[in-house]
């Protein structure tokens, strides 16, 4: 198994069916802050729940899909990146993350968000990245600015949460732009 530092207190690493009662406990400290934000199928409520998402992206990355890793901080179990899309058949992929309250604001999502576009572009050889999230996520859209991704538009009321429909952004970067190290001009402002 590989482990990539982050920075000194912090690792990236995969996450396998293997890591589920883990993975289900870091899921009850964060459940209720990434619920609003990411897919109802990942943010399980027990044991059973975390093998059956952790089996699903390992079945996925079997087949060269989709992959899963996690987040350490001083080696508990934070967070985690994802791919929740990957083509080579398409050249595209889409990334995500999720994160505990506690572990916020220490660079940890754009640092490991960076490392699976380094491999997505540089080692895989896609052609383009997307970021999708609900447009009201000012800190989703922040990590998209960092990692030097294009507004490329919204989807009106695309995101159901709860008897809401709730607008979607979608960011994306790509491979040319990611290799020079040039970053795309940044949408216009929002609204806060």
């Amino acid at each position: 198994m590989f482990s990539l530092p982050l920075r000194d207190n912090a690792l990236l690493e995969p996450l396998e069916i293997w890591h589920a009662e883990e993975f289900a406990g870091h899921l009850d400290r964060a459940r209720d802050h990434i619920r609003p934000w990411v897919g109802p199928a990942f943010v399980t409520e027990d044991l059973d729940g975390a093998r059956a998402t952790l089996g699903r992206y390992a079945e996925r990355q079997a087949a060269d899909g989709a992959r899963l890793y996690g987040i350490r901080l001083d080696g508990t179990l934070v967070g985690g990146v994802m791919f929740t899309d990957f083509s080579t058949a398409s050249g595209s992929c889409e990334i995500g993350c999720w994160l505990e309250p506690s572990a916020e604001g220490h660079g940890l999502v754009t640092r490991a968000c960076r490392a699976l576009l380094d491999w997505a572009f540089v080692s895989r050889g896609l052609y383009r990245a997307e970021w999708h999230c609900r447009a009201d996520n000012d800190r989703s859209s922040a990590v998209a600015e960092r990692l030097g991704m294009t507004l490329e538009g919204i989807r009106r009321e695309s995101w159901p949460y709860e008897g809401v429909r709730h607008d979607k952004q979608i960011w994306a970067v790509l491979a040319s732009e990611w290799r020079a190290g040039e970053r795309p001009a940044l949408a216009a402002p929002r609204d806060a």
